[in-house]
Formats: C-alpha cells, sequence, structure tokens
C-alpha cells in the first residue's frame, strides 16, 4: 500500500513538473505569436504608408501634367496650324507667303496687316509638290488676327486653293487634340444633318437640335 502511495506521489510530480513545462511552452509560444503578429501589422502599416504615399504621388504627377498641359495649350494661345500647303510653295520667306494669302484665303479683311511673331514648317524638308506636305505653324502677335482665321475655318469648314484642300486649326497640345479627336469626327455628320454646333477651347462642343441645347465635354484624364 505504501509503495503505490509512492508510486501515485511520483506520478503526480511528474506531472506538475510537465505541467510547468507545458505551461512555459505556451507562454513562449504565445509570446513568440504575438511578436511575429506585431511584425506582420507593422510590416502592413508600411505598405498602407506606401501605399497611401505612391497615391499621393500618383495624384500629384497628374496634376502637374494636367497644369503642363494647360502652360503649353496657353503658350499656343497665338498659334495657328495650317494643313495643305504645297511643300517650298512659300518660296524662302514663308511669314510673307502667309501674309497674301490669308486674307484671300478665308475671305477676311484685316484692319491691320498680319505681323507674325515665328512661322515654320514642321519636320524634316521635303521635295517641291510632295504628296504630303509639310504643316505650318505660325504665331501671329495680334491675338484677335489669330482668332479670326480659326473662327473662320469653324464656320466654313476647309478651303480650296489651287484645288488643294486647306485646313486651319488651333494649335493645341497633343493631349488636348486627342480630346478633341471624337468631336471632330462628328463635325461633317453634324454639318450633313444641318444640326448648329460649336466647337470651343479646349475640348467642349455645343449641339443645338429643335431649340434645345446640350453641352458635351471631354476632359483630359
Amino acid at each position: 500500500m505504501e509503495s503505490i502511495l509512492q508510486e501515485v506521489t511520483a506520478v503526480g510530480r511528474r506531472l506538475e513538473g510537465m505541467d510547468s513545462a507545458i505551461s512555459l511552452t505556451v507562454e513562449m509560444k504565445s509570446m513568440c505569436f504575438q511578436s511575429r503578429v506585431s511584425g506582420l501589422e507593422q510590416q502592413v502599416a508600411t505598405v498602407e504608408d506606401h501605399n497611401n504615399t505612391t497615391q499621393d504621388r500618383d495624384q500629384e504627377l497628374l496634376y502637374l501634367r494636367s497644369t503642363l498641359v494647360d502652360l503649353e495649350d496657353r503658350s499656343s494661345i497665338d498659334n495657328g496650324r495650317f494643313f495643305g500647303f504645297l511643300e517650298q510653295i512659300e518660296g524662302t520667306d514663308i511669314q510673307a507667303f502667309l501674309r497674301s494669302v490669308l486674307p484671300t484665303l478665308t475671305n477676311l479683311a484685316f484692319s491691320l496687316p498680319l505681323e507674325f511673331q515665328r512661322a515654320h514648317r514642321l519636320g524634316p524638308k521635303r521635295q517641291y509638290g510632295a504628296f504630303r506636305s509639310r504643316l505650318i505653324i505660325a504665331c501671329l502677335l495680334r491675338h484677335g488676327q489669330t482668332r479670326e482665321p480659326l473662327l473662320a475655318a469653324r464656320s466654313h469648314g476647309p478651303f480650296r486653293a489651287e484645288g488643294y484642300e486647306i485646313r486651319i486649326t488651333a494649335d493645341f497640345s497633343k493631349e488636348t487634340n486627342d480630346c478633341r479627336k471624337p468631336f471632330l469626327s462628328l463635325k461633317p455628320c453634324l454639318r450633313q444633318l444641318d444640326v448648329k454646333f460649336g466647337l470651343f477651347d479646349p475640348a467642349r462642343m455645343w449641339i443645338t437640335k429643335n431649340y434645345v441645347s446640350k453641352d458635351f465635354m471631354i476632359r483630359r484624364t
């Protein structure tokens, strides 16, 4: 009987030792788990901060890009693009050529002589009379004189000179021109349907039908 009690006592002591060891192991595992959770939380917080910083930078870059495009459009506000003039038809003085041809081409009577700040062909030089001539970009000194040919071109459409089609457009940035393209493709159809419309800067169109007008705008992304 005494030996049984001694054995039971010994087993109890061993169980107490095992219980202490298990408790210590569980505590150590719990501390390790909590440490790993804290580390993961810190990593998640770091990733979130990075994402927020990236989003802020993306927004800042979009704003800067939009600002640069606006500045480019504003700097070109007195520029006009002239498509269709035969290559080298201007001779050696492109400003004198435009000064003589624009009033007749657009049927406009300018109150003052046309004065240019600059005028040039865009792109590498081509042979005289080349099938695809380079466009001419010209900047007039007087803002009103720039608007008159553009307004005439909008209401009249393409002009013709010596059997060739001449188009006059504003000198917008590539981003703005891309926004205007859908509206430009609609113009022939609207004219054919006898629908009144107006295309305004930078990418806005008014359409009027049966005395009802609607405003459409494409914003740069």
